[in-house]
């Protein structure tokens, strides 16, 4: 078990199902845990249970991750308050239900908490990042990247919109987030900072509560044969703390274990183009 004393270690989506597990195992090796969540109940009561796990401090931030205004606000608190970071775990999502939602900017609300939020979140937070002498990010996709179906062209869904198509393309940007980060630091010569994607596994949470239809039957009939939220969270524990990824940028893992992307919408030209749409609807530039 890898020792991550004076660890900064902050987890989004802590307060429920792998992520509480992520950042409660990380505080039982040491680190200091700050918890990003919605929910400031939800968020004290994880807090007091992360503590009774591990002697080290456990802080909280609070935001909505789909509300851009908050990120900002939460990621300027954060570069105030904490001298680094050095793992950053983009864990929180959703699937929304089966009426089409839009976040405080207007944006579709499954592509602004899954993808845009996190983006934003790693982008003013990157330069605490390179201030760790060996940061990591880790990003939370899922197998179900293979279903994706996007199109730019329609990148907010509002001619065609579906729970799980949403949820799809979004994790498949999750990965190819991580992988045209990972480009970009090499070509800036940033060496002391990972960024590595992974599938969780199919987790026997709460997760997926909130869908309808298809789709819920589907969560419904999984859930008794899904992962203990431990071994949800072995992964993203995997890639936040082990010397064997130390060096390791750009990948995505199943199981711990390195896994191909396989999906024709995965090329340099489409990660460019999602990087550059990202910015402009976060009004952010990160390694231009």
């Amino acid at each position: 078990m890898t020792d991550l004393k004076n660890q900064i270690v902050l987890v989004t989506g802590a307060t429920s199902g792998i992520g509480e597990a992520t950042a409660t195992e990380l505080a039982k090796r040491g680190a200091h845990v700050i918890i990003l969540a919605r929910n400031a109940e939800k968020a004290a009561a994880t807090q007091q249970k992360i503590k009774a796990a591990g002697p080290a401090p456990v802080d909280i931030l609070l935001a909505d991750l789909a509300d851009l205004d908050q990120v900002r606000r939460v990621a300027a608190e954060f570069n105030a308050r904490y001298p680094r970071l050095d793992v950053l775990v983009n864990n929180a999502g959703l699937i929304l239900g089966a009426e089409r939602q839009e976040s405080p900017q207007g944006y579709e609300l499954g592509l602004a908490t899954n993808h845009l939020g996190p983006f934003l979140l790693t982008s003013l937070l990157f330069e605490k990042l390179k201030a760790s002498p060996a940061g990591r990010i880790v990003n939370v996709a899922a197998v179900v990247y293979g279903m994706a179906k996007p199109n730019f062209t329609d990148f907010q869904s509002m001619e065609n919109y579906g729970a799980l198509a949403v949820y799809a393309n979004t994790k498949l940007y999750n990965i190819m987030f991580t992988q045209e980060l990972a480009r970009r630091m090499r070509a800036h010569g940033i060496t002391n900072v990972t960024t590595n994607a992974l599938h969780p596994g199919v987790v026997a949470s709460s997760f997926g509560s909130g869908a309808h239809g298809l789709l819920s039957i589907f969560v419904k009939l999984a859930r008794p044969f899904g992962l203990s939220t431990a071994k949800g969270a072995a992964t993203s524990l995997y890639l936040a703390s082990s010397p064997a990824v130390a060096t390791t940028s750009g990948g995505y893992f199943n199981e711990k274990k390195p896994e191909a992307v396989k999906h024709r919408f995965n090329t340099p030209e489409n990660a460019r183009r999602l990087w550059e749409l990202s910015e402009a609807l976060t009004d952010t530039k990160l390694l231009d």
